[in-house]
């Protein structure tokens, strides 16, 4: 088996992208739908019904992108430190446009360091996906000296974690089992361990909770 350190940092950027482009896919194409049925359209009330549906997508178009450019890119600035309510924000509008989830925040720091961040965005990510019936999300982080522990606990009914995610978070994916589904978990893996920590996961039938420890 092929080392996981051998997986280049092209291919990780183009399997973040795709993840990126799939998950934009839907809200977009539903915008080009909107579009040409309001081209179409005379009857008043569709047209204000289509003119419904293109705020909706441009809304969650743009939550995505928000999403996406902190927790792959390199948005919150060019600093070490990003605005805890920035992150918050982001979570809360994810968990918001899905059913049946409650989101609870137990951050009282004004900032974070940035990798932190990026490993947070990316486990609450993670965590929504498994809460396929709903549930309750709750993150946690504060500093410990030198080192911030955060905590995300998904809470529902038929926890879905696939394997492969977790072995991802392990560090013990191959090569040829890196896609856009796992590239997230295999980055924050790496970052952590770049950063002298660790993730850990708990999990049984009704909740997940997957830790992170990463040096300041």
């Amino acid at each position: 088996m092929t080392s996981p350190s051998s997986i280049s940092s092209i291919d990780l950027a183009s399997l973040l992208c795709s993840r990126l482009c799939h998950d934009l896919l839907s809200p977009v194409g539903a915008m080009n739908n909107g579009l040409e049925l309001l081209a179409d359209e005379t009857d008043p009330e569709m047209r204000e019904r289509c003119i419904d549906l293109l705020g909706d997508s441009a809304k969650t178009s743009a939550q995505k992108l928000k999403y996406f450019r902190l927790a792959f890119g390199a948005a919150g600035g060019f600093g070490d430190m990003v605005d805890s309510n920035e992150p918050k924000d982001l979570i809360e509008a994810m968990v918001a446009s899905k059913q049946r989830l409650e989101f609870n925040w137990n951050v009282d720091a004004d900032t974070m360091p940035k990798p932190a961040v990026k490993i947070m965005l990316n486990i609450a990510l993670i965590a929504v996906e498994a809460l396929v019936r709903g549930g309750e999300l709750t993150i946690a982080a504060e500093a410990n000296d030198n080192m911030w522990e955060l905590a995300v606990r998904a809470h529902g009914p038929k926890i879905a974690l696939d394997e492969v995610i977790m072995r991802a978070l392990h560090g013990e994916l191959s090569p040829d089992e890196l896609s856009p589904r796992t590239a997230a978990a295999y980055m924050i893996e790496q970052i952590a361990k770049e950063r002298s920590g660790q993730i850990q996961i708990a999990k049984d039938e009704q909740s997940v909770i997957i830790g992170a420890m990463v040096q300041a």
